[in-house]
């Protein structure tokens, strides 16, 4: 094959390619079955809510006119986290994470910020400051994100893993350079900044009763007795067919007693691929599961950690597993999205 016959096969592969992307992006979605998540929680007296890429929120309209469907309060998966919002010390972007805003005011929907301080996911520059500098960055950093979105984003993830699984303060830099009075301090900020907003402290693996969720209750107990304005408690809920803790109602209702608001804020349910049926309706009761624990525990929202297999964290970060969401990759409902409908509709 010469030369010039290969550039033109290279050159109508690229155009294929191209064009069945544009075709998926300007395509219409599917009718999901029965009622809408957001309207069957509603009902309930709960917020259904997903995670979102603003690129694909921006690219794909399938997805944008389900996430306008089907949710009633969006989570940005990175466009607020710091190393997004502030790559370098004092010059902000703001656009991405305005972006989704923009989209959620446009469907009538919440927005969950996710989230001010957390272990990864932060700047380099951070690591060359002192402490001094970084307690000062950090409180300018909260001020400044915060501010913005005041009267527009309506809660946020103040403080994101601060527990590590054996009961301790999670090791990060906040901890090392600051000591346990940066949880505090942020939360603080995050007040200053927009007295109306509601603020949690997010957790992973902390749903069962044991030395995790016992830390994490006397950090938030102390924290309420200090006077610092913590309004939440979020458990993530990245699950898979071990399924949710017989003991997670019974621990939220621990930190209700408080006062505390309790959300799931993350919540997947993560297979071995390829997942077959049997898998698939293993995972649906697992999803049932999980929304009869949050109607039960009276949490204010339920937020899912992306709807469909297409656009999901779990097989980019964990080898041989997928297949977590309510969605398949072409949008279609699993008995996953099947059963969240019927446990929010009380069957």
């Amino acid at each position: 094959m010469t030369p010039r016959k290969v550039a033109i096969g290279a050159m109508f592969v690229l155009v294929v390619i191209v064009a069945a992307t544009l075709a998926r992006q300007g395509r219409d979605a599917k009718p999901l079955p029965g009622h809408s998540l957001r309207y069957l929680g509603e009902r309930r007296g709960v917020l259904i809510g997903t995670a979102v890429r603003g690129d694909v929120l921006r690219g794909n309209r399938a997805y944008r006119q389900l996430v306008a469907e089907q949710f009633s309060t969006l989570t940005p998966e990175n466009e607020m986290k710091w190393e997004t919002t502030e790559p370098t010390r004092g010059s902000f972007n703001f656009g991405p994470g305005d972006e989704i805003v923009d989209a959620a005011r446009g469907a009538n929907q919440d927005v969950r910020g996710h989230t001010l301080v957390w272990y990864s996911q932060y700047p380099a520059w951070l690591n060359d400051l002192s402490a001094k500098e970084l307690a000062a960055a950090t409180r300018e950093h909260i001020q400044r994100l915060v501010g913005r979105y005041a009267g527009r984003v309506g809660v946020w993830d103040v403080v994101n893993e601060a527990i590590a699984d054996g009961g301790n303060l999670r090791p990060s830099i906040f901890l090392r350079r600051l000591g346990a009075g940066y949880i505090a301090s942020a939360f603080v900020a995050a007040r200053e900044a927009d007295p109306h907003a509601k603020l949690y402290i997010n957790e992973i693996g902390a749903e069962s009763i044991g030395p995790k969720s016992n830390q994490l209750l006397e950090l938030v107990r102390s924290l309420r007795v200090a006077g610092v304005p913590i309004d939440g408690v979020g458990f993530q809920v990245h699950s898979n067919l071990r399924g949710v803790p017989d003991d997670f109602v019974a621990n939220a209702r621990r930190f209700k007693a408080l006062g505390l608001d309790v959300a799931i804020t993350e919540a997947d349910v993560g297979l071995k691929l390829p997942a077959d049926e049997a898998a698939l309706r293993e995972q649906a009761a697992v999803y049932r599961t999980i929304v009869r624990d949050c109607l039960a525990m009276g949490c204010k929202s339920l937020t899912f950690w992306g709807f469909t297999d297409g656009r999901s964290w779990i097989p980019e970060t964990q080898a041989g597993m997928g297949a977590a969401t309510l969605l398949d990759e072409a949008l279609r409902p699993k008995p996953a999205f099947l059963a969240v409908q019927q446990a929010l509709a009380g069957r």
